[in-house]
């Protein structure tokens, strides 16, 4: 069975988490898009692991990690984090894979990152990391592939500062790489998971253009790096949190401001932790976007939704929700093309009775509070998508299902 997780967001839902949860029955879990300015934190405990580039399945025993086709690459970042993970206690060796077909992201890469940012028209606020770079390198032909690395013909192309760079790469890349088509069809009919990077809203085509990835964050991208065909999925799931964040520049219609809403911004930044993994930049914070997710529920086919920190509003007497945008006069449901209509929509709020119960001591859906699960039930209906998975705290004890995804119906 093969199943996929996208961020149903603008990233930073706590996809990590849920992949960590959800691999417990996988033997396979593929990332299949982005870079290392993805941040995804897993807690066993008193243990935290922080991934930007290995699959969040690897803090489960046994299971194979896949660095697909659609990644790029930092090799300097990847042993970073491989050096890391063995230093935590987890053994890597030979569950780490890498598709030979992915792209490098290569030292000079970061730097023309940064000059590109300072002479765009509309700066998007990069992490400059080199990833826009990398993929539009690829889009261009003149990208370097990890396979590449082992064809004379192509190596002799290379100029020598590149050369330079991959040469101490070259022998700890080989035994981690494989034809990852030929390694899914090996693999076919095992549990696999296809974990997504940054969020729908973030997608090249689907996001808040320009202000997106540079990659696929949408669910499609999960067969184009994922190394298998559309019809071999099996189900999709979009994680979201009971609030919305946002990092950098661009539209954010239900952000949280000081005018309307008081410190409720920094409240919900400050219980929620609401900064960066990768950059330690504080994230926007603004009502649950039902608007933007129902969304991404239907540009996603998602079959079902997972909800994350909903244990953030636990003291909260109220919490407010975005049911609506009011634009040009009118209220409307579905989500806006432009930047200049995404910045001039007003959310129109609804407002729910607040828990005041401590859910992070939940464990099943029948213990949640009445107010919890009319707050539950009235996002399912907006969306027309069920929650399948709720998360009650960081912790991946603090997850709970209502239906087994990898149970078929």
């Amino acid at each position: 069975m093969n199943i996929v997780v996208v961020g149903a967001q603008w990233g930073d839902e706590g996809k990590g988490k849920i992949v960590d949860f959800l691999s417990e029955k996988a033997e396979v879990v593929v990332r299949f898009s982005g870079g290392a300015n993805a941040g995804h934190t897993i807690i066993h405990g008193d243990k935290v692991y922080k991934l930007h580039l290995v699959p969040s399945g690897i803090v489960s025993p046994g299971k194979l990690s896949v660095l697909g086709a659609g990644m790029v690459i930092d090799p300097v970042a990847l042993f970073q984090e491989l050096d890391g993970l063995a230093e935590a206690g987890i053994d890597w060796k030979g569950r780490v894979l890498i598709s030979d077909r992915a792209h490098l992201v290569l030292s000079t890469y970061k730097e023309l990152d940064q000059q590109m940012e300072t002479q765009r028209r509309i700066p998007i606020g990069t992490t400059g990391r080199g990833i826009g770079v990398t993929y539009a390198l690829k889009a261009h032909r003149d990208g370097v592939r990890v396979g590449d690395l082992f064809s004379e013909q192509i190596w002799s192309h290379l100029r020598p500062a590149e050369k330079a760079f991959l040469e101490p790469f070259r022998d700890r890349l080989r035994p981690l790489m494989i034809d990852q088509a030929a390694f899914m069809r090996k693999n076919k009919g095992r549990h696999t998971l296809f974990e997504g990077a940054q969020g729908v809203l973030l997608d090249l085509d689907w996001g808040t253009y320009p202000f997106v990835s540079s990659g696929y964050s949408a669910a499609g991208g999960a067969s184009l790096g994922g190394g298998v065909g559309p019809r071999a999925l099996d189900r999709v799931y979009g994680v979201f949190k009971a609030y919305t964040t946002r990092v950098g520049n661009g539209p954010f219609p239900t952000e949280f401001r000081s005018d309307r809403d008081g410190d409720l911004g920094e409240q919900i930044r400050s219980i929620g932790k609401e900064y960066g993994v990768t950059t330690g930049r504080a994230r926007r914070t603004g009502f649950l976007d039902l608007v933007a997710l129902r969304y991404a529920c239907w540009t996603n086919s998602l079959d079902g939704l997972v909800i994350t920190k909903m244990d953030i509003y636990d003291t909260f007497d109220t919490i407010k929700v975005c049911t609506g945008y009011r634009l040009n006069g009118t209220v409307t449901i579905d989500f806006p093309t432009t930047i200049e209509d995404l910045e001039k929509a007003e959310p129109v709020i609804q407002e729910f009775p607040g828990w005041k119960s401590d859910l992070t001591l939940m464990r099943k859906f029948e213990d949640l509070p009445p107010a919890a699960c009319n707050y539950l039930k009235f996002i399912e209906t907006f969306v027309e998508t069920p929650i399948a998975v709720i998360s009650v705290g960081p912790d991946k004890a603090q997850t709970f299902q209502r239906t087994d995804p990898w149970t078929r119906s």
